[in-house]
């Protein structure tokens, strides 16, 4: 275990002392610590600023939609899968919907901006078959989101689904066993048997993906985007290494951070605590 932890001491642990750079104005040659303090100088910059409605808008929108869609869907999945009998088409299945997790954030953007190009792409050109417009998706901020999330989901279904998988492989055979004698039909087993075991294993990602849910993948975010777009692309991600990082406005960018951060753990914290009384299941 030695790796491991000091893994995470000297790359986790330890940069979070740096985190008081938020609170003061910071000069390469005075360093960290011998900057001078400005207290919440650079909170109270970012509540004023004219984009932070906007930035917050535009995080929580595209997170909840991504919870919203990305959440049921792997369990879906997973349910579907344990109901196949034949094991060679279950495997590939589960191959298919699991191989697109492996393909890098570039190159998935790569391909959406292929298929979704306005003169050539697949889908343009399916549409201009059936005698409809060419759309310019990337270039229409309203298409934003949905472009997002449902090409997430596509990558990351199969992945996830691998887990509601595992938790079905531990239900009881003899719950299976005694629906069938009671007459249950398959559907009556899935909510029945099926639901009932996945809920511990549910739960515990719905925990941890409210915690992230103001922590949007910025690779992603930030290559797809463009002029057009930026009325619903632009996210607190993006926009701290626009203005913080490129601008070299590190204190800015660290207070920005924080602040993120901050959210989400009490985001955590609240939603442990409801799962913990409602579902007597919790992180601890």
């Amino acid at each position: 275990m030695i790796p491991v932890v000091l893994y995470f001491l000297i790359f986790k642990y330890v940069p979070l002392a740096n985190a008081v750079l938020a609170f003061k104005n910071y000069n390469v040659i005075q360093g960290i610590w011998g900057s001078p303090w400005v207290g919440t100088k650079y909170f109270e910059m970012f509540f004023h600023n004219p984009s932070f409605v906007p930035l917050i808008k535009n995080t929580l929108s595209i997170s909840l939609f991504q919870l919203a869609v990305g959440f049921p869907i792997p369990i879906l999945l997973a349910l579907g899968l344990n109901e196949i009998k034949s094991a060679r088409f279950k495997r590939t299945v589960q191959l298919v919907t699991y191989a697109p997790y492996f393909i890098s954030t570039v190159v998935m953007v790569s391909i959406i901006m292929l298929f979704l190009a306005p003169r050539l792409g697949i889908i343009n050109t399916i549409l201009n078959a059936v005698g409809i417009d060419s759309i310019n998706f990337l270039g229409d901020s309203s298409w934003f989101r949905s472009i997002y999330v449902f090409s997430d989901v596509w990558q990351t279904a199969g992945y996830s689904a691998v887990i509601y998988l595992a938790a079905l492989a531990g239900v009881d055979p003899s719950l299976y066993e005694a629906a069938k004698v009671d007459g249950a039909s398959r559907f009556q087993k899935i909510i029945n048997v099926d639901l009932p075991g996945l809920m511990p294993a549910a739960v515990i990602i719905l925990i941890l993906s409210v915690g992230n849910i103001m922590a949007i993948g910025f690779e992603k975010m930030y290559l797809l985007q463009n002029p057009l777009n930026l009325s619903t692309s632009e996210i607190i991600s993006t926009y701290v290494y626009k203005i913080g990082l490129l601008n070299a406005n590190y204190s800015f960018a660290t207070a920005v951070g924080l602040f993120n951060s901050v959210v989400n753990l009490t985001l955590l914290l609240v939603v442990n605590t409801v799962s913990k009384r409602v579902f007597r299941t919790s992180l601890w």
